[in-house]
């Protein structure tokens, strides 16, 4: 078991990453060569201590791989809330998309307090590593649907919506430019799966400027009346147990990038390891897990099932080393 420096056990490889095989194209030249890198390309992010890994020679296979396919065949799929946002910042906990809505001031104390009480009863069950994932499923739909009749009836406005973004505490991982960027440059698809508030969410990127092209964002999202009153919610409802299910629905999306056979998935829940299931060619999928709350309950069950574990890492330097390879 890697366990970054802190750890008692190292494997050099993490030092040093064999990179073979990549391929780059330049068609102004009329040229297509390849370059096989022996172990001469260093990753000193994978040196950080919060970086855990199981099967160090695996994921060396499948970022070797990764990197033979290069941006022509890659594709991401990332969760949002707590994968592409922060959980902390500065020991202060950071607000999901639908804490911004609980925490704003177009939400009456009362509903707030009825909000905090719904997160306190459920949020423990969610992270519950005792408990199933059928076991918790009914309590995630039992929280959602409560919650979000609590918002219908604050009769939010969609024109706010911007401004309630502006004054939030919300904080994307230190180092999404260059991750979001990076992906846009290579016109390398986004899928972002979110079972939070898609409203709220692309208000986030939007502000936060990089909310480009190549970026799906499939979520929970508002439905607003000819007023701009918040009256329902569009599509089924998305919660972070049920993306098996949806990712079954976005089928056709992943039609459309059949070529685009190499994955990275990135998330934080168990659930989220099933946000690739409505891919039907997957060749290489590097699954990158991110560890924020009860480490010790938990670590054993995430390194079971994600390739890469980032324990209480709040950037993006992990991802954004492997993009480097790849790109």
């Amino acid at each position: 078991l890697y366990r970054g420096t802190g750890s008692s056990m190292r494997l050099p490889w993490l030092w040093v990453l064999l990179v073979t095989s990549a391929v780059t194209v330049r068609q102004s030249e009329g040229l297509k060569r390849e370059a096989c890198l022996l172990p001469s390309t260093q990753m000193p992010e994978f040196e950080k201590s919060t970086v855990h890994i199981k099967d160090p020679e695996r994921v060396e296979e499948i970022i070797c791989s990764l990197i033979k396919g290069g941006a022509a065949k890659l594709q991401i799929i990332t969760d949002f809330d707590m994968t592409l946002s922060r959980f902390s910042n500065n020991g202060k906990r950071c607000p999901t998309c639908h804490n911004i809505i609980d925490n704003c001031k177009l939400v009456t104390e009362e509903c707030r307090k009825k909000l905090l009480q719904l997160k306190e009863t459920y949020y423990p069950i969610e992270i519950d590593p005792n408990l199933t994932i059928e076991e918790k499923f009914p309590f995630m739909v039992e929280w959602y649907f409560k919650s979000h009749t609590l918002l219908i009836e604050q009769r939010l406005q969609k024109d706010k919506l911007p401004e309630v973004v502006r004054e939030s505490d919300v904080c994307l991982r230190e180092g999404y430019e260059q991750f979001f960027d990076k992906l846009q440059e290579h016109s390398v698809p986004m899928f972002i799966f979110s079972a939070g508030l898609g409203d709220v969410l692309e208000e986030i990127i939007r502000q936060a400027g990089v909310y480009h092209p190549n970026v799906k964002v499939v979520s929970n999202f508002m439905d607003f009346d000819d007023k701009g009153v918040l009256k329902g919610f569009k599509g089924e409802l998305i919660h972070v147990y049920n993306k098996h299910d949806g990712a079954l629905k976005n089928t056709e999306y992943f039609k459309q990038l059949k070529d685009n056979c190499n994955i990275i998935l990135l998330g934080d829940s168990m659930g989220d390891l099933n946000m690739a299931d409505g891919v039907s060619n997957v060749e290489n999928i590097l699954k990158i897990g991110f560890l924020n709350d009860k480490v010790d309950e938990r670590l054993e069950k995430y390194l079971d099932s994600y390739d890469i574990v980032l324990v209480k890492d709040e950037t993006m330097e992990v991802p954004n080393s492997i993009l480097q390879k790849i790109l």
